[in-house]
């Protein structure tokens, strides 16, 4: 299988982590100029950004936690050659719960329906390391 289809899904979720950043620093910016936060009350932390900057600055940082076990698994399928077309499909699956998680946490937040999008990428990514986990310990293609 080409790296590239294998890459893919992986930029896909880096894309999204820039992107969240990106808006991330608009909507503090926003709000600093619309006099709804001031430098001097956000400096040492978030406690007192608004909501909405503080949403999608929570959403942002999500990127940094289930998202870094999806690196290393897929840098680590690369490099044992076990990136095949089952590991795509899964892979893709997860990066979809991770977009459809953000567009509910940047969205609505409703928790129940955000928890189900984060539960099935959870569950997704866990069944990708137990794959290859026992295909690595058993030697299996």
């Amino acid at each position: 299988m080409p790296i590239q289809f294998i890459l893919l899904p992986l930029f896909v979720q880096v894309a999204l982590t820039f992107f969240l950043i990106f808006w991330t620093a608009r909507a503090r910016i926003g709000a600093i100029r619309g006099g709804q936060a001031s430098m001097k009350d956000t400096a040492l932390g978030q406690q007192n950004w608004p909501a909405r900057a503080t949403q999608i600055a929570n959403c942002y940082n999500s990127q940094f936690q289930i998202p870094v076990l999806f690196y290393v698994l897929t840098i680590l399928a690369i490099m044992t050659r076990h990136a095949d077309i089952l590991f795509l499909v899964m892979a893709w699956l997860f990066v979809i719960t991770r977009l459809v998680h953000a567009y509910i946490h940047t969205g609505t937040n409703y928790v129940p329906h955000r928890f189900n999008a984060f539960a099935a990428g959870v569950l997704i990514l866990l069944l990708m390391w137990i794959i290859l986990a026992v295909r690595l310990i058993a030697g299996l293609p």
